[in-house]
């Protein structure tokens, strides 16, 4: 428990590393992944690894927490200790998680609660929670939080790719001229979240590595608006680049202090397919 006795609590779908959730005692609360036979907490009930298998037979749908699993995890903090919490969620524009949290967060009295609205997924919204819990550790006040937050997610920044659009446009994410174009001429969009946390195409590239490019290319001039960055990378186990973009990155942007490295969700892997590479960048907010 950090000194000031505040919880980071976010959704599975920030991405959050594993190390670092089990480190600083960031708390989770799962996004649900929809099947025919059933539903299944992300990360607990099912892995990416089983939501990859079972697309064969079913590509399954995701939905928010439910109000009683937030409320959960935020009476288990106050009940080991805690005294307020900063809860750090996935894009409004994309899940109604945010809206929830806030909802629920409203309702608890005795225990003050900051919902924070990255605007974004995946990866580039685990490093607003890296940030959170950062701030926290090193005794930035609680009313500055939210404030020093807000501004922290608008400055972060996230660009992925697929190869197979079919899982995008199942989810609603594109639409079917995208789909169709996409697949017969090869290209891959390079998608980010727009100013509104909604998915956008930055890029249209033709072909795999180009797309991948791409995506660097953005993360390089991002990270030329600021003194110093963090960034980020994550991919599934179809795409294994980690260590190669990794060092990619470290190479290209001389004002990079971290690359955390991530996989995906399983919540997140139901509306990307088997094969996604994303990539982040943030201003270091010291």
């Amino acid at each position: 428990m950090n000194e000031q006795r505040i919880a980071i609590l976010t959704d599975t779908g920030t991405n959050v590393p594993a190390d670092f959730a089990a480190a600083h005692d960031v708390r989770n609360v799962s996004l649900l992944v929809n099947y025919s036979d059933g539903t299944f907490r992300s990360g607990i009930d099912i892995t990416t690894d089983e939501v990859i298998d079972r697309f064969a037979t079913e590509i399954p749908t995701t939905s928010l927490p439910s109000p009683k699993d937030i409320q959960d995890a935020l009476e288990a903090a106050r009940a080991d200790g805690y005294e307020r919490a900063v809860f750090v969620t996935i894009s409004s524009g994309l899940s109604a998680t945010n809206q929830t949290v806030e909802l629920v967060a409203s309702q608890m009295e005795g225990f003050p609660v900051t919902v924070v609205d990255t605007k974004s997924i995946g990866v580039a919204a685990g490093l607003v929670v890296m940030a959170a819990t950062e701030m926290v550790e090193a005794g930035v006040p609680y009313g500055e939080l939210g404030p020093r937050l807000a501004d922290l997610s608008e400055h972060t920044r996230v660009y992925f790719t697929v190869r197979e659009l079919k899982y995008l446009r199942h989810g609603g994410r594109i639409n079917e001229a995208t789909y169709r174009l996409g697949s017969a001429l090869n290209i891959k969009p390079v998608f980010y979240c727009d100013e509104q946390g909604k998915y956008a195409t930055v890029k249209k590239a033709r072909g795999w590595e180009k797309a991948l490019a791409a995506e660097l290319s953005f993360i390089q001039e991002q990270a030329k608006r600021y003194e110093k960055v963090a960034c980020a990378v994550c991919c599934t186990k179809a795409e294994d680049r980690l260590g190669e973009l990794s060092a990619r990155i470290r190479e290209t942007i001389p004002n990079v202090v971290d690359v955390v490295e991530s996989g995906i969700s399983p919540d997140l892997i139901v509306h990307t397919g088997a094969s996604l590479v994303g990539m982040a960048v943030q201003p270091t907010w010291r």
